[in-house]
């Protein structure tokens, strides 16, 4: 009897003292969830503010239309959330509840055995019985067998009253923790149905943008087509940067080659004694190169990377290899604001108009610094008539940073990440927004796949 309510005792401690890890990360988690709930909550909260500051101009819906969008994503982001953080607490639940069926019932055979032993010690209270048990022992170690029994049998009395103590405390905290699961999931239940409903009236406000946008379609088409504009000069422009740049390379690489042939032919002619000289590359020839970092034959080592005229120099390589190596942990070139165009094509619901973009637009205050995501060379700054754009080269990536209203820098400076660049300007809307674009051999790729997540 007694080693099975011993091994029984130590069984529920060390199942009690085994959940406790499992509940320390599960309140983790919902930590982090609720945690994620503040940072959604606040940054539909900065939404609002910006949207009730251009409610006010009609002529300013497709910014309008993109926070409406941007904030339905971010309450969806958050109902999402809440629904996890409901399935964790009924996981709590669930668990709590089993561990307090178990305790429940460990309990009931705790005090059943100790009422069993009670009983027993109850029938045999007197001396006379005790002596009378002792001294019908066959021998002396018979004898002292029968005395740490019975020694044995008052300690295991002591052990059942303890476990059924600490049994009861143990099932009042988990009862407790029950109880408090059950308010977090009733308490997260019901702002789960405050923010849907409250995502119900965003869908209806998107809706009213969107009318209000065929509404003002003539406006809107004029503003578009205005946006378009603006597009195609600057990647004109930022084309024509990179080529004349790239042209500047190979100059630089054909009049180190030449310098190379002539320093071989030199040596050859000294000694007398070359086999072979190394060949000439004609002046407007492709330079084409054994070694696909440094273009040049029989140099350069590490892993293999596809020619590109701007890695030709070793400087050009590492600023490469670099910007490659921080891939989705550049900083973004503001702080704050939220990126109210996104990359790529979108078509604007419920009507056939769409817009283009090489980048993304982060909506910013006016006036707010704009700065260098990582380190490079500044190689042209260009002129937009009411704006102005920066063109910063890292090896054979390139980033552009456009609607600025004013420029700290100069053309040909070397910059470092977190250097200013310079000031945001006002859009076509009115409001204060900054271009980003990140491009290289192939085109613009979207920027968002290269800054750190916010």
């Amino acid at each position: 009897m007694y080693p099975f309510i011993k091994k029984l005792f130590l069984f529920s401690i060390l199942a009690v003292l085994a959940c406790q890890p499992v509940a320390a990360q599960q309140n983790q988690s919902r930590e982090d969830l609720q945690k994620a709930q503040k940072q959604l909550q606040k940054e539909i909260d900065d939404l609002n503010v910006t949207l009730d500051g251009i409610r006010k101009n009609k002529k300013q819906s497709l910014s309008q239309l993109a926070i409406v969008q941007r904030k339905i994503a971010k309450r969806e982001q958050l109902v999402n959330n809440i629904n996890h953080e409901v399935h964790r607490i009924d996981d709590d639940i669930f668990t709590k509840e089993i561990e307090e069926n178990h305790l429940k019932k460990e309990l009931d055979t705790l005090k059943q055995k100790y009422a069993q032993s009670l009983v027993f010690a109850y029938k045999n209270r007197s001396s006379y019985e005790y002596l009378n048990f002792l001294f019908s022992a066959s021998d002396f170690n018979d004898a002292m067998k029968r005395m740490m029994y019975l020694k044995s049998y008052r300690q295991y009395r002591e052990t059942q009253a303890q476990a059924i103590v600490k049994t009861e405390d143990l099932l009042q905290q988990t009862i407790g923790t029950l109880n408090y699961n059950k308010i977090a999931k009733n308490n997260a239940l019901k702002t789960q149905s405050s923010q849907l409903q409250v995502l119900e009236q965003d869908k209806k406000e998107k809706d009213q943008v969107v009318k209000n946008l065929k509404d003002q379609e003539n406006d809107v088409v004029a503003q578009l087509k205005k946006r378009e504009r603006q597009r195609q000069d600057l990647s004109r422009a930022i084309s024509a940067a990179i080529r004349r740049e790239q042209e500047e390379y190979q100059r630089k690489e054909r009049e180190r080659i030449a310098k190379l042939n002539a320093a071989e032919k030199a040596s050859a002619a000294e000694s007398k004694n070359a086999v072979v000289t190394a060949p000439k590359i004609p002046t407007g020839s492709k330079i084409k190169s054994n070694d696909p970092v440094t273009g040049v034959a029989g140099t350069g080592s590490g892993a293999a990377r596809p020619y590109s005229t701007f890695e030709t120099t070793p400087e050009g390589k590492e600023m490469s290899i670099n910007f490659e190596n921080n891939k989705h942990r550049l900083p973004w070139p503001v702080a704050g604001g939220y990126v109210s165009h996104e990359f790529g094509i979108h078509i604007i619901p419920d009507t056939k108009l769409h817009e283009q973009n090489d980048g993304i637009f982060i909506a910013t205050p006016v006036g707010t610094s704009v700065r260098c995501v990582a380190d490079g060379d500044v190689i042209s700054i260009i002129d937009m008539g009411e704006s102005q754009a920066v063109l910063v080269q890292h090896g054979k990536y390139f980033t552009t940073y456009s609607n600025l209203s004013s420029i700290n820098i100069n053309k040909g400076q070397k910059v470092s990440a977190g250097t200013i660049l310079g000031k945001a300007s006002v859009n076509l809307e009115g409001t204060g927004e900054v271009g980003f674009m990140v491009s290289d051999k192939n085109g613009f790729t979207d920027p968002v796949n290269w800054l750190k997540p916010r």
